[in-house]
């Protein structure tokens, strides 16, 4: 003899569970419409739900591939714009190639915001630097012939110098976005040092730099200067820019102090005299990586 138990449940379909017991993520309860099931009252998430879901990961995608799009549009507009002022002898080649190597590591880093709330996102902000990484080792390696690129990011016009110091920055570019992100401060100082602070120290002291360091002559005291106050004064404008938008929470009395420290770090390893043995695009923002993780502990 078999007992089975049947009825329709119109009043516990409502809000069975409490606060203090809530129901598990993966079961809901039935819907409103009387039903009858030897299994009344729990079962697996209503299509309607999962529709819902589905649209939510769509709209992620979708507004995610056109930051990327819009994000390589800009980066792809800034370095013609400075090619076109380079060709028309507006802006010398060294000062137009600093420039790009300053806003454009700058404005990837301030893009990241019109990336949607997704995991995922991070992985389609660094969809253009791996772009570009690509570009620079298909041009360095000779497999196409590209002038304008090579004039407008190499210093002597040489194919191979791809492969080196604009490498590793759009390589670092790539690092910053998947580790770091926007929730970590880290990321964001990184890049503030090697795009600001040191793209800044070589536009003032090739100019102004007469006074050199005495133990390296390649590298001036108002370099040096010019890099320790354009990267704090940059990676605080950066950190404020992501506490207002609500991704940073600091306490600014610690945060001045500790960019202080990781901009002092940063100026004194850039002018070490280490050149030929590791770029500045590594050393500078693996040294202001370590200092920011150590100080901000994430």
């Amino acid at each position: 003899m078999s007992l089975s138990l049947s009825f329709t449940h119109p009043i516990l379909s409502r809000h069975v569970y409490s606060a203090v017991f809530p129901p598990p993520r993966f079961l809901f309860l039935s819907p409103l419409i009387p039903t009858t099931s030897r299994f009344p009252i729990l079962y697996r998430a209503p299509q309607r739900a999962t529709a819902l879901s589905a649209t939510a990961v769509t709209a992620s995608i979708f507004r995610d591939t056109a930051a990327s799009a819009s994000v390589f549009a800009g980066a792809y507009a800034l370095v013609f714009t400075f090619d076109i002022l380079t060709q028309k002898e507006l802006i010398q080649q060294n000062l137009s190639r600093k420039l790009v190597h300053i806003l454009s590591g700058l404005l990837f880093a301030i893009s990241w915001p019109i990336f949607s709330n997704a995991d995922e996102a991070r992985y389609f902000a660094s969809l253009v630097p791996l772009f570009n990484c690509l570009r620079l080792v298909i041009h360095g390696l000779s497999l196409t012939d590209d002038q304008s690129l090579i004039k407008s990011v190499t210093r002597e016009g040489n194919p191979k110098e791809l492969l080196r110091g604009p490498l590793y920055y759009v390589a670092m570019l790539m690092l910053c976005a998947l580790v770091f992100w926007r929730e970590s401060p880290v990321g964001v100082i990184c890049l503030a040092m090697m795009c600001g602070g040191d793209g800044v120290a070589d536009i003032i002291g090739r100019k102004y730099g007469s006074s050199k360091i005495p133990y390296n002559q390649s590298k001036s005291w108002v370099g040096s200067i010019s890099m320790f106050v354009s990267g704090f004064i940059i990676s605080i404008g950066m950190l404020y820019y992501y506490s207002a938008l609500g991704y940073l929470q600091l306490d600014w009395g610690y945060t001045l102090h500790r960019v202080a420290f990781i901009s002092l770090v940063a100026t004194v390893v850039e002018s070490l005299p280490i050149t030929m043995l590791i770029d500045d695009n590594i050393s500078v923002p693996l040294a202001s990586m370590l200092a920011a993780y150590l100080t901000f502990g994430h």
